[in-house]
């Protein structure tokens, strides 16, 4: 009886190191963002900031740029998370599926793809956006960042439709069903969670990626870009206020999918 109290003891003693290692450092942050100038170096540090005020955070928010800085982010992490998706799961579902000559090889061009660092194609990309009309726009930033999370997401899928047996499908083609529709209709509820998994790289991928986007705007900046730059000689909370805007959607978009991330551990959530 004791091995199983020691597995137990071990296991919850994992998860509140897992759940400081991720909690603490956001809630310093947020500390530091509704603390005001005196929260931030004050020390000990207390539980709930005494002078509780939302100043730094209006402040922020009424730079001019900030809110268009925001928006552009999130229409830039929606295309890379709608083209990493739309892209990656037939690339992973291609190569769980069928065989075909050079099969690996591709593979190990996929991963080849990260290989490269961004800064070397850095002056090639500035000058071809311009001559395409995509230089200095969302959609053009979230190209580059799809490139930066779509190995990831045709590997990980293609892990994921490899898990879901091809009998299924079979016996959907048996009932009459078409191969797109037994897809949809079989393989595709079941992919959803790794789906969700993949989707919430991309996005994180594209929200907090901050060299392309210096570099491939100048007026439409994402958010990680334009604070880039403003923050540089901000007083430390204002600094703390960004940081804290930064968290906020990638907490927001993993909790919206939560119910299909969960469903990767067999997890019940409604």
């Amino acid at each position: 009886m004791a091995l199983p109290s020691a597995r137990r003891l071990l296991l919850w003693t994992g998860l509140a190191v897992l759940l400081a290692w991720v909690l603490v450092p956001i809630y310093f942050v947020a500390l530091g963002a509704f603390g005001g100038r005196l929260g931030v170096f004050r020390w000990p540090k207390t539980i709930w900031p005494a002078d509780l005020s939302l100043a730094a955070m209006t402040q922020f928010l009424s730079i001019e740029g900030v809110f268009n800085a925001l928006v552009n982010s999130l229409i830039a992490a929606g295309l890379t998370v709608l083209f990493s998706v739309l892209l990656g799961a037939p690339a992973g579902y291609a190569l769980a599926r069928y065989s075909f000559r050079g099969q690996n090889a591709y593979r190990l061009l996929v991963l080849l793809t990260r290989a490269f660092p961004l800064a070397i194609l850095a002056l090639p990309l500035t000058v071809s956006f311009i001559r395409l009309g995509l230089y200095d726009t969302p959609f053009g930033v979230s190209l580059i960042h799809t490139v930066l999370a779509l190995p990831f997401a045709a590997l990980v899928t293609q892990s994921l439709f490899m898990g879901i047996p091809r009998e299924y499908e079979e016996a959907a083609w048996v009932f009459g069903c078409t191969r797109f529709q037994a897809f949809m209709k079989v393989v595709l509820p079941l992919a959803l969670p790794g789906l969700a998994a993949t989707a919430i790289f991309a996005f994180v991928i594209s929200w907090n990626e901050v060299f392309a986007a210096s570099i491939l705007t100048v007026r439409e900046r994402t958010l990680t870009a334009y604070l880039l730059r403003i923050l540089a000689e901000s007083p430390l909370h204002y600094r703390f206020a960004g940081g804290f805007i930064l968290i906020i959607p990638s907490m927001l978009f993993i909790f919206a999918v939560r119910r299909y991330l969960f469903a990767v551990w067999g997890i019940a959530s409604k």
